[in-house]
């Protein structure tokens, strides 16, 4: 470990993997180590689903830069992925663990994040890779090449070279974390939350539901809610048949406006803001889906959207969840770890829209916050 430390004062040195062989030979070493330090570069403007450009893996000995447009079979990896007698290193790992889904369809396990780790270390929220590196090693990293496309071939060495970066500090700087978080009574906790990152990604997205997701669904009444449910379902499963960003389908508010008002021609559809390329590619399907509408029992129109902030009881209940929560975190540890606002707007949810239901259950009240949710929730019931 020290001697990793010492080594990263150089600049990483790293192998390209493009061909199956290479990655096979990567894989079965990097199968016998204990910890492994993983990144992706990926590129989305456009798409729904991320575009995978690069995987690089650090094993502590070697960096490997793993080109995903020169593999074939990437079974090897998607086995190192699902080892669980290596843990892998990650920073702020939502994206990736998005990536290593859709693509390989397993997640990293176990799993560590960095940014999750240095939060109960009382670094700040959401804390850059960088800006961890430069506390712990006084290091600058180049950015330069951040913004990047890396969908193009071939990278420059000054593209390979920042990629390495990422995992040749994120190896020694976990040690380091890991080493300061020994000193706390915070590891399981750690273990927990990041278990917790990957159990959510791992639940898919339900088009049924995707008109929860559409803003201001709350203004609309039953049949109206029953218009935005099939249309954001259709617009959820074109995105997804056809890899294009939710919006570059039809656009959120576009789908709100065609709820609410139930246009009968494509003239309509123009009136009320949709764009012509809306209206050229989709404009007969969405007609077509309001017409639907007429076939389906109201019993079965969805329950009309309650918002938990237009009751007169939210606002005193929510400064006084507050105010209890300064009251609960041991010293050293920022309250904003055990509850966000809506971790915390999630709970008055669940105690009085969801009649507490144990099928689903909100994270103050699962793992190691469950004894502080249950002394908030104690609080919430004051006011019911």
């Amino acid at each position: 470990m020290n001697s990793q430390i010492k080594e990263i004062k150089n600049k990483p040195h790293f192998k390209v993997i493009t061909t199956d062989l290479a990655l096979t030979e990567v894989c079965h070493i990097a199968q016998q180590k204990a910890v492994i330090a993983l990144d992706t570069e990926f590129v989305r403007i456009r798409t729904l689903y991320p575009q995978l450009g690069l995987i690089q893996l650090y094993d502590g000995e070697q960096i490997s830069l793993i080109d995903p447009m020169a593999i074939q079979d990437f079974s090897p990896f998607v086995a190192l992925l699902a080892n669980k007698g290596v843990l892998k290193v990650l920073h702020a790992c939502s994206e990736d663990l998005e990536v290593f889904l859709h693509y390989f369809n397993q997640l990293p396990v176990p799993m560590r994040d960095t940014q999750i780790m240095a939060s109960f270390l009382n670094f700040a929220n959401s804390i850059g890779l960088a800006t961890l590196i430069q506390h712990y090693f006084h290091l600058e990293i180049d950015k330069g090449v951040s913004r990047t496309n890396w969908l193009v071939r071939p990278l420059s060495d000054k593209q390979l070279v920042y990629a390495a970066a990422d995992v040749w500090y994120l190896l020694p700087l976990y040690q380091r974390m890991q080493q300061d978080l020994a000193n706390t009574i915070w590891q399981k906790a750690v273990e927990n939350d990041c278990d917790l990152l990957l159990a959510k990604r791992e639940k898919s997205k339900d088009p049924e539901l995707a008109y929860l997701a559409i803003p201001n669904g709350w203004r609309l009444d039953a049949l109206q809610l029953m218009r935005l449910k099939l249309l954001a379902k259709w617009r959820q499963e074109e995105a997804m048949k056809r890899d294009l960003a939710l919006n570059f389908v039809v656009r959120s508010e576009h789908l709100w406006q065609l709820a609410k008002h139930n246009p009968k021609h494509t003239s309509e559809l123009l009136e009320l803001g949709l764009t012509t390329q809306e209206v050229r590619i989709h404009g007969k399907k969405l007609l077509h889906i309001l017409t639907q509408v007429k076939r389906i029992d109201p019993t079965e129109y969805p329950e009309k959207i309650i918002r938990i902030v237009d009751d007169p009881r939210y606002k005193k209940v929510l400064k006084a969840l507050q105010e209890k929560l300064k009251s609960l975190p041991p010293p050293g540890l920022a309250v904003e770890v055990i509850a966000s606002k809506r971790s915390l707007e999630s709970l008055i949810k669940w105690c009085w829209l969801e009649n507490e239901s144990t099928e689903n259950l909100p994270d103050l009240l699962i793992g190691w916050r469950r004894e502080f949710g249950l002394a908030l929730l104690a609080t919430l019931k004051n006011y019911e």
